[in-house]
């Protein structure tokens, strides 16, 4: 058992990580300790479980910040024999940290599959990771490492999902699990009531997961040591922009972003923009970083929350009108095509965006946009239309200087420039350092 994981400190998700590939099974468990669980069926377990979950306070690292105790008495009470999957496809291009756990510490996560699945009485875990062969090939190895020495109880299944920013949304997920394509279905049904064959399912990400299974060693209130009274614990955070040393940190909610900064080596430009939250997020201008602390309180104020972990600070370098334009098209392409919103709002909202930027906007463009934002806000199939507004519309309102001379004089030199916000295909290269900070 670690000394930082029985203090309470950091790291705790985090402990162990190794520059030189991911921790074997034995080397976890040297550092965490054995599990407190028992691989046979535990159905009537999962109000043991749901309790110190509920009294940890723990919510779900995938975005929308959900508790993970009604996740768990959801599928706790829905008929039939529950299927577990982690979440590790992280659609979002910003974020590094699910692909991170699973790369270097896949079994932590497991572990909290592996506690769930008792309680819920699970037979099947199904691990779900993007394209990325790391990730792939160390999911591979530590599933073969548990099946080989503990057995095939439960099941565990490896799956690949495309890479798609929509296709880690649950019912995508599950959609693409049952043979369909990865995009967002119709609800209800949920999936904690028809999931995975039919079956009710268990989706949450692979950070939840990995801080169920430091619950189940620890305890609820070694959990909630640290952290806020609202959003107690620790969390992963991608954080990048001109930083000496971007990369995955682990910090405690609360944690000023000033201080997070300094961990990271310090700003190698001044910083115009910060965006919380990734690509449904939200833009705070860059005049606030020092008042800013990175938990759903601090940040709701300014719109926003942590999200998936995604902390991107923008350069003074760049230009925010040709960002914000990239953007807008990337995540028009993004659309499953499922409903107008998507498919003529988002697109709409992106051309509008780009003749702005060229100077080719009509008089009147921002209010056309504003139209346009409400016109696609909450009108969507799933999450991705009202993910997409709330980011664009929170660039026009801090960058609206920005756009208004851009309307009038077009492209500036900084146009020229490439991306500062990662997309699939071009990420930084300094992205992928791995960092764990205290």
């Amino acid at each position: 058992m670690s000394e930082n994981g029985s203090s309470g400190g950091l790291p705790r998700l985090l402990a162990g990580i190794s520059p030189s590939g991911a921790l074997t099974f034995d080397q976890h468990l040297e550092i965490h300790g054995e599990l407190p669980v028992s691989r046979r069926r535990e159905r009537n377990g999962s109000a043991a479980l749901i309790d110190q979950i509920e009294r940890a306070g723990l919510l779900g690292r995938g975005g929308a910040s959900f508790p993970t105790a009604l996740k768990l008495r959801a599928v706790a009470s829905a008929r039939g024999r529950p299927v577990v999957v982690i979440n590790a496809a992280e659609g979002e291009p910003a974020s590094l940290k699910d692909r991170t756990l699973i790369q270097s510490l896949p079994h932590l996560a497991l572990d909290g599959a592996t506690v769930a699945a008792a309680a819920l009485g699970a037979e099947e875990i199904i691990l779900c990771v993007g394209s990325r062969r790391s990730v792939f090939d160390s999911a591979a190895q530590a599933i073969g490492e548990r099946q080989q020495l503990l057995g095939s109880s439960p099941r565990l299944r490896l799956a690949q999902v495309p890479d798609r920013y929509v296709s880690g949304q649950e019912s995508a997920l599950v959609n693409h699990l049952n043979g369909g394509e990865a995009k967002p279905t119709f609800t209800p049904p949920m999936p904690f009531q028809s999931g995975v064959r039919g079956c009710p399912t268990l989706v949450s990400n692979a950070e939840t997961f990995a801080h169920i299974g430091l619950i189940a060693r620890h305890g609820p209130e070694w959990f909630r040591s640290i952290g806020t009274a609202s959003q107690p614990g620790s969390a992963l955070v991608t954080l990048t922009g001109p930083l000496a040393y971007p990369g995955v940190y682990e910090i405690e909610h609360g944690t000023s972003l000033a201080s997070l900064i300094d961990a990271a080596g310090g700003l190698s430009s001044r910083v115009s923009a910060v965006l919380c939250g990734g690509y449904s997020g939200v833009w705070i201008d860059g005049g606030q970083l020092d008042a800013l602390s990175l938990s759903n309180e601090d940040l709701a104020p300014y719109g926003g929350s942590l999200g998936p972990g995604v902390v991107l600070l923008l350069s003074e370098q760049a230009c925010p009108v040709s960002e914000t334009a990239r953007l807008a098209r990337w995540l028009a392409s993004e659309s499953t095509r499922q409903c107008g919103p998507c498919i003529h709002g988002l697109d709409t909202i992106a051309t509008v965006i780009e003749r702005v930027r060229v100077a080719k906007g009509e008089r009147g463009s921002g209010q056309h946009l504003a139209r346009l934002v409400s016109m696609t806000r909450g009108r969507g199939a799933c999450a991705h239309p009202d993910g997409a507004v709330n980011v664009l519309a929170s660039a026009f309102e801090v960058f609206s200087e920005e756009f208004v001379s851009h309307s009038r004089y077009g492209r500036c030199e900084a146009c020229e420039l490439p991306p500062e916000l990662p997309y699939p295909g071009v990420r930084q290269a300094r992205a992928d350092t791995l960092v764990p900070a205290g």
